[in-house]
């Protein structure tokens, strides 16, 4: 491991880099972590040999969720800048993309799985979008989720906030595998080792096609729905009172029901 990091782990090796949420106790994603992870990300896609790039995380989450306290208004928008690099990054990097959840992904850590090319998850493991509960809602996951699982169930996740566990993700084709917890981490190696016991370069190119082919909807979706969000959405008192609410550990009181 090294690079300096301090939110996260990373390590570069054997055409592997390793990415590792590394922010007790739950992985929640603030600016600097994001910056982070998309550091991390340059590096590995930065060298022509990477034949994989692995996102997992210590603790009992694999992360819930980006920062509430972030999301303020004169922190927002540097909020949405820093997690959206992300994507944009994987969107436009050609490394293939593996995500290990050994636990709940929630919210930002959701998208930041299900983003990946494979998830691999323990079973039990918790996938949902439960942003609509404090007043807003998730952007990447606007954009993605109708591709991976179609409208309705994309619907469903993203309007009532409600969480799935790995085995019905796996079932809507949301993810990839789930394993026991006990068998997650051997099952990862396995299907890693079926990603870099290939050509490096057919790879990205694979990706690359891969990725054209959804590109009518993420690339052209995702500044549409960005607009959406920080000028329609975060204009709204509901808004306010959502996230406010989070931070204070009460209920919501909506002004526009």
């Amino acid at each position: 491991m090294g690079g300096g990091f301090k939110a996260i782990e990373f390590e570069l090796r054997d055409g592997v880099g390793r990415i590792v949420l590394n922010r007790p106790p739950v992985n929640v994603l603030n600016i600097a972590m994001m910056e982070e992870i998309q550091a991390a990300l340059r590096r590995a896609q930065d060298l022509p040999d990477t034949r994989a790039i692995v996102l997992s995380a210590t603790g009992r989450m694999f992360s819930a969720g980006v920062d509430i306290a972030e999301h303020t208004p004169d922190l927002m928008e540097g909020m949405l800048d820093a997690f959206h690099g992300i994507f944009r990054l994987m969107a436009d990097g050609e490394v293939p993309t593996l995500a290990v959840v050994q636990g709940h992904a929630l919210g930002g850590g959701c998208e930041l799985a299900c983003f990946c090319d494979l998830v691999l998850a323990a079973e039990g493991a918790k996938f949902g979008q439960p942003e609509i509960a404090v007043g807003v809602f998730p952007p990447v996951a606007a954009a993605l989720f109708p591709h991976l699982i179609g409208g309705t169930r994309a619907a469903e996740l993203i309007l009532t906030g409600e969480a799935i566990l790995a085995e019905e993700a796996l079932r809507i084709g949301l993810i990839n595998a789930a394993v026991p917890a006990d068998q997650l981490a051997n099952e990862a190696e396995r299907w890693l080792g079926r990603l870099t016991d290939k050509s490096a370069p057919v790879l990205r190119l694979a990706k690359r096609a891969l990725r054209a082919g959804m590109a009518s909807g993420f690339d052209q979706a995702l500044p549409t729905i960005e607009t959406i969000y920080t000028r329609s959405l975060m204009s709204l008192e509901d808004a306010t009172e959502g996230l406010t609410a989070f931070m204070e550990k009460r209920k919501p009181v909506w002004k526009h029901r």
